[in-house]
C-alpha cells in the first residue's frame, strides 16, 4: 500500500520536480545551477520546451546533432532495424549493419585505414586508440611508456583520456591517479617552430608510443584552431621516428571542418582515427576507432595474450549502426554538402565583419565552426565568469549557445537556415552593444 501511495505522489510532481529529486546532470554544479529547461520535442534546428517555446540549437546539442532533431529518415531506418534485429553479442557473432557500416567507413576515411573497432562514445573511442597503440608495441616486444599530446587538449572523461587531456581544473580530484603525458605547444600560426622543437626534445628521449591530437580544432580547450600544414609537419616527424599518430576526430569528423574528416586536409595520414558524436546524427550512442592493417596485424598471433581484450555489452549495436548508415546517407547527399558550404560561406562573411572588433581578442573559423574569443580581465578558460552572462543572454532570446568560458562558438546542425544564422549573428552584435 505504501508503494502505491508513493507512486501516486511521484506522478503528481512536475517534470522539473522529478528531475531535481532523481537526476544528476553532467557538468553541472547542482547546488547553484539554474533549473534545467524541460525539452519535450525537437524538429530540425529547433528544440521545444513544455510550454511550447522553441529554441534554436546553435551548438547541435553538444556537437552530435548534425542533421537536425527528429529527422524522419534516420527515425525510419532505426524503426526498420528494430523490427529486424535489435542487438546481438559481437564477440563470436556478426551482423549486416556492422559489417556494411565498417566497409562504408573504410571507403570514406583517409587513406590507409583498414579495420573498424566499435564502441559507444568519444571518450571510449580515444581510450581504445591509446590502448591499441600501447599494446601494438607490447605485442612486438618493444613496450613503450609515453604518450605525446598538445597543451590545451581535451580527449574525454575516462582515466586514460583525462590523462591525455591538458592539466584542466576539471580533473583536480583525479590528478594523483593520472599517468604522465609528454606535452607540446599547439602549432597555431607563428608557433610551429616552438612545437617542433618541443617534439624533437621528447623524441630524443625515446620511449614514446603515440602522438594524440585533435586535428585542426581543439574543441573543449576553447575552439583553438591551427593550420593543417603545421600538423602535417608534426605527424611526419613522429612517423619518421616510429611513433604512432592518433587523430581524435570525435568532434571534427563528419563534415564539421568543411571536409568529411579534418584528416582529409593532411598529406600525412594518421595511423588511428577516433570517431563518435556526428556518427549517428545525434540519435544513438555509437563510436568507432579505425586503424591501419599494420597495427591490426600485430594482434594476430597463436598467443592468446596478444588479443585486444576490449569490448562492452553494446559493441556494434545493430540499431546504432543503422542510424549511422542513415546519417551518412544524409551527410554525403548533394543537399547536405550544399548546406555545409552555405554555413562556411555565411560564417566567413560574419567573421570578416567582426575582425578587429575591440571586444574580441580573436575571431576564427574552420568549416562550419565559428569561434569568437572575448577580451577579459580574468584568465581565459572554462571557468571564466563571462560564460554565464553569455549563456543566459542568448537563452533568454531562445538561442542555445554554450560558451567555453570567454569563447562563444557557433556549430549548428547542417540543416540550419541562413536566416537563422543571421539571427544568431544579430544577437551577438546586440550583446556587443549592451555589454
Amino acid at each position: 500500500m505504501n508503494n502505491v501511495k508513493q507512486t501516486n505522489v511521484a506522478t503528481e510532481m512536475s517534470l522539473l520536480e522529478k528531475d531535481q529529486q532523481y537526476v544528476w546532470h553532467p557538468y553541472t554544479q547542482q547546488k547553484t545551477a539554474a533549473l534545467p529547461l524541460p525539452i519535450v520535442r525537437g524538429e530540425g534546428a529547433y528544440i521545444y520546451d513544455d510550454k511550447g517555446n522553441k529554441y534554436l540549437d546553435a551548438v547541435a546539442s553538444w556537437w552530435v546533432n548534425i542533421h537536425g532533431h527528429a529527422h524522419p529518415y534516420i527515425a525510419k531506418k532505426i524503426y526498420d532495424q528494430l523490427l529486424e534485429l535489435e542487438h546481438v553479442i559481437f564477440a563470436g557473432f556478426t551482423h549486416p549493419p556492422a559489417v556494411e557500416l565498417a566497409e562504408r567507413l573504410i571507403g570514406i576515411l583517409p587513406e590507409g585505414q583498414a579495420k573498424i573497432f566499435y564502441s559507444d562514445n568519444g571518450s571510449t573511442a580515444v581510450e581504445i586508440g591509446m590502448k591499441m597503440a600501447i599494446q601494438y608495441f607490447h605485442n612486438l616486444g618493444q613496450p613503450k611508456k609515453y604518450l605525446i599530446a598538445f597543451d590545451d587538449a581535451f580527449h574525454g572523461e575516462t582515466f586514460g583520456t583525462m590523462s591525455a587531456s591538458a592539466d584542466l581544473s576539471l580533473n583536480n580530484a583525479f590528478k594523483s591517479h593520472l599517468f604522465e603525458v609528454k606535452r607540446i605547444p599547439v602549432p597555431t600560426e607563428g608557433n610551429l617552430e616552438y612545437s617542433i622543437k618541443a617534439l624533437e626534445r621528447i623524441i630524443a628521449n625515446g620511449d614514446n608510443y603515440a602522438f594524440l591530437f585533435e586535428p585542426l580544432i581543439q574543441g573543449a580547450g576553447g575552439m583553438i584552431m591551427y593550420p593543417p600544414e603545421n600538423l602535417d609537419a608534426l605527424i611526419a616527424l613522429c612517423q619518421a621516428n616510429g611513433i604512432l599518430c592518433i587523430a581524435d576526430e570525435v568532434m571534427t569528423g563528419f563534415g564539421r571542418t568543411g571536409k568529411t574528416f579534418a584528416s582529409d586536409y593532411l598529406k600525412h595520414k594518421p595511423d588511428i582515427i577516433c570517431m563518435s558524436k556526428g556518427l549517428t546524427g545525434g540519435t544513438l550512442p555509437l563510436a568507432v576507432t579505425s586503424c591501419t592493417q599494420i597495427i591490426f596485424d600485430a594482434f594476430l598471433s597463436d598467443d592468446k595474450y596478444k588479443t585486444f581484450f576490449h569490448g562492452h555489452s553494446y559493441t556494434a549495436n545493430p540499431v546504432g549502426c543503422a542510424a549511422a548508415h542513415a546519417s551518412m546517407d544524409l551527410l554525403l547527399s548533394e543537399e547536405c554538402q550544399a548546406q555545409i558550404a552555405m554555413i562556411e560561406a555565411t560564417h566567413a562573411t560574419f567573421l570578416e565583419k567582426m575582425k578587429g572588433h575591440p571586444r574580441f581578442k580573436d575571431v576564427r573559423q574552420q568549416g562550419t565552426v565559428l569561434a569568437l574569443e572575448f577580451k577579459t580581465d580574468e584568465s581565459t578558460g572554462y571557468f571564466n565568469n563571462l560564460r554565464d552572462k553569455l549563456y543566459y543572454f542568448f537563452l533568454e532570446r531562445e538561442v542555445l549557445l554554450r560558451p567555453l568560458g570567454n569563447v562563444i562558438y557557433i556549430m549548428p546542425p547542417y540543416c540550419i537556415a541562413q536566416d537563422d544564422l543571421y539571427r544568431i549573428y544579430g544577437l551577438i552584435e546586440e550583446f556587443l552593444e549592451t555589454c
